[in-house]
């Protein structure tokens, strides 16, 4: 029994750390923007506030440091008109980590990205 409830306290923290990785891709790339323009870091989820970096068009290994806005399960039923009347007022926007700088990135211009060397 006791070592039951040591193997079960023990496995607890390998079981989260698999959810914990369930909520979106580990990294990013950068998308839609054009060869002579970059992707604006900014230090909230907010186009107007400030820039802290910016990423080139070809951007790969932005962390996925967690996203705010979009729709919610219930909202992604509703009609389409009214899902674009939702993202248009509460647009999705990641938090990303770009070599050694931090900062909010538009939804609009990512899309996961699977690379290995990310993970090196």
């Amino acid at each position: 029994m006791k070592k039951s409830i040591i193997t079960a306290l023990v496995s607890i923290p390998f079981s989260l750390s698999v959810f914990a990785t369930a909520d979106g891709p580990d990294y990013f790339q950068v998308r839609n923007v054009r060869s002579d323009d970059v992707l604006n870091m900014r230090i909230k989820p907010d186009w107007r506030s400030k820039k802290v970096g910016e990423i080139p068009f070809s951007g790969i290994c932005l962390k996925n440091l967690g996203c705010v806005g979009g729709l919610t399960i219930d909202e992604s039923t509703l009609p389409e008109k009214e899902q674009n009347k939702i993202r248009k007022k509460r647009p999705i926007w990641c938090k990303v980590k770009y070599k050694n700088i931090v900062g909010w990135v538009s939804g609009r211009y990512i899309t996961e990205g699977q690379y290995d060397e990310c993970y090196k």
